[in-house]
């Protein structure tokens, strides 16, 4: 096979339809058109959204107010109760543990770590945020915070 030998799959093209060529082509004196109106003439035709004269779809419905920051960071929040219930003493917190014991939906999702609640043992967390009260309480009970860094979007192009 050549190149020369290439051509489209059979009814995969049609021939121009010639139009306003005479009445035994089928397609002559108004040339598909009908008679008179709107549609008939050159340049006319109403838009898609047009409905008769009737207040349109587009124009009734309310408008979409504000805009959502694509480069926000929706943080999961994990308060200290849940951590210490789940969690024996000199334990390493992180997102692959959390999500192990189900305090975490996604693995891939940021966490902060809040204080509500005790901790009365030493942990050693990495979380991507931490609350001061939190930080302070792990600390207190010796343990440890590290904050991991955390990218937003890093999938998108930058320019």
């Amino acid at each position: 096979m050549k190149l020369h030998d290439l051509r489209p799959n059979k009814g995969a093209t049609h021939k121009r339809k010639r139009v306003g060529r005479g009445t035994g082509s089928g397609m002559g004196k108004t040339s598909g058109r009908g008679t008179k109106g709107q549609n008939s003439r050159s340049g006319g035709g109403v838009p898609a959204t047009f409905e008769g004269g009737q207040l349109q779809l587009v124009k009734r419905l309310p408008k979409m107010r504000g805009f959502n920051n694509r480069f926000k960071v929706y943080y999961v929040p994990v308060n200290l109760e849940r951590v210490s219930e789940s969690f024996e003493g000199g334990a390493e917190v992180s997102p692959g543990t959390l999500y192990a014991n189900g305090l975490l939906g996604k693995i891939s999702d940021p966490v902060v770590l809040l204080g509500q609640g005790t901790v009365d043992k030493a942990l050693h967390v990495k979380v991507h945020r931490a609350s001061k009260s939190a930080t302070e309480k792990i600390e207190a009970a010796g343990g440890s915070v590290e904050i991991l860094p955390f990218e937003i979007n890093k999938n998108l192009p930058r320019s």
